[in-house]
């Protein structure tokens, strides 16, 4: 019978992450696996997710002037090769078709990784005068990368995500630009996906290939790893020389345009489940949620209780709220389980004797915590209760971050607390103790935080003067 039916269990975090990780992605029925290692379908939950925040970033995007364009997904090579670093950082992970149809290409075409060298290539046919300027496009699609290692959402060989990219006129324009996309990620982060992130500049060693500066921001997950969440890049005129792209200035003299990009990858979807999922599955805040309540009825074949549900459901939809309802024959302990698995934020229950008294049950997904509130009171109680729900959320990843965030002044320091969360030392600057870091202490630079302190005077590698703060971690 469908009543006996059991909802799929998912291994302990406790007992194994990475295992609890993939069995969330399978079992919340975020991803299905393809034929091909590495490339994963999103199923409709998953796409869903993934669809709010494209909804969110588009808004904010078109608000702050950008366009939506659609490039190519080929890259010829002659074109990859004409920016020396881009090509080189890129190559390991390069995908290539030789073929089209049953004839050799003349020229092997790169499936794009990122799209820098097509923006610029079609740039430089389109701008001719400061009036063209600023230019600033954005293109959501799919890119491939041949990783060696993949995981759902954290690394797939092909992945969705956006790439903005930008010319200004001036220096000062551009780097404006890459702060201000920088601000939107983490105000994506932080607002709609309730994840804290530290705001930062990339070491030289870890910036985008042919970038001058690579700002980040990064999240801590449950188990104090770091993600990478969101990058911006200034490139300053290096690509515009590269590819030729020049303008007439107000002077009427050519001059080279400064550019940048920025990206967010469904990479992000990730680090929504390890920042925010227990031990039931996943956890999602209200304003990502594709369903933000689910409406349960409670011995449903009773007199009056399917259509008081089906009442809730169109008032909460009339209101604004994604609420779905549950009207199949399995057990309610199975659909507990099932929208627990599945991230719901608030499930709202409903039987004869909640009829009776005028009531509805609302449970909380991220607590279990069981309030019961009048019906009539029902559009403005359940907003309240999910805001409350998405600021707990933060809430609770901010206190992670804060309680698993430490300073360090040596090396013996930082191979101990590295393995419990994110180190903040004095950094002298050298590449070479970065690196030294990385094989004494097994992490790496997340970034030089904007927010700098004062935590002593001397670099823990080498002992010589520094003036810098970094934070380190173990990353995915």
């Amino acid at each position: 019978m469908a009543s006996d039916k059991k909802v799929e269990q998912i291994t302990s975090m406790e007992d194994d992450f990475a295992q609890w990780y993939t069995d969330v992605c399978t079992k919340a029925e975020l991803i299905d696996y393809s034929g091909v290692k590495g490339l994963f379908i999103l199923r409709p939950y998953g796409y869903a997710i993934w669809e709010n925040i494209q909804a969110y970033l588009d808004q904010k995007f078109k608000q702050t002037g950008h366009e939506n364009v659609s490039m190519p997904m080929l890259i010829p090579e002659s074109l990859l090769q004409r920016e020396k670093d881009h090509v080189k950082g890129f190559a390991p992970e390069c995908a290539w078709v030789t073929m089209g149809g049953e004839e050799q290409l003349p020229e092997r075409l790169c499936v794009r990784p990122t799209s820098e060298t097509l923006f610029c290539e079609h740039w430089s046919h389109v701008l001719h005068s400061w009036r063209d300027l600023p230019m600033k496009y954005n293109q959501w699609c799919s890119v491939l990368r041949w990783e060696k290692t993949t995981r759902p959402f954290l690394r797939g060989r092909e992945f969705l995500w956006q790439e903005g990219h930008t010319l200004h006129a001036t220096e000062a324009e551009a780097r404006e630009e890459t702060l201000r996309m920088l601000e939107v990620y983490a105000d994506c982060c932080e607002s709609f996906l309730a994840m804290p992130v530290i705001r930062g500049n990339k070491t030289d060693k870890e910036k985008f290939a042919g970038a001058v500066n690579t700002y980040t921001i990064e999240c801590m997950m449950h188990d104090h790893k770091a993600l990478q969440s969101g990058t911006s890049h200034y490139f300053g005129d290096g690509f515009t020389r590269a590819f030729g792209i020049t303008f007439a200035d107000q002077n009427n003299q050519l001059t080279y345009p400064h550019q940048t990009s920025w990206g967010l990858s469904t990479r992000i979807i990730g680090g929504l489940i390890m920042t925010h999922g227990d031990n039931s599955g996943l956890v999602l805040p209200p304003h990502v949620a594709p369903i933000q309540v689910i409406v349960l009825p409670i011995a449903q074949h009773k007199p009056g209780v399917a259509e008081a549900a089906q009442n809730i459901i169109d008032r909460l939809q009339t209101a604004g709220i994604r609420a779905k309802g549950d009207f199949s024959d399995n057990g309610p302990g199975w659909k507990f389980a099932q929208y627990e698995m599945k991230g719901v934020p608030l499930r709202i229950e409903i039987g004869p004797k909640d009829l009776e008294k005028g009531q509805f049950v609302a449970v909380r997904r991220d607590n279990g915590e069981k309030s019961f509130l009048p019906l009539e009171n029902l559009e403005k109680s359940v907003p309240e209760l999910l805001e409350t729900v998405q600021q707990a959320l933060f809430d609770k990843a901010r206190q992670n971050l804060e309680t698993h965030t430490y300073t360090a002044s040596t090396m013996e320091e930082v191979r101990e607390k590295a393995q419990n969360g994110f180190v903040k030392t004095m950094w002298c600057g050298d590449s070479a103790c970065e690196e030294k870091m990385k094989e004494a202490a097994g992490v790496s630079s997340r970034c030089i935080p904007f927010q700098q302190e004062k935590l002593g005077d001397v670099c823990p590698c080498c002992g010589r003067p520094a003036s810098k703060t970094i934070l380190w971690g173990i990353a995915y």
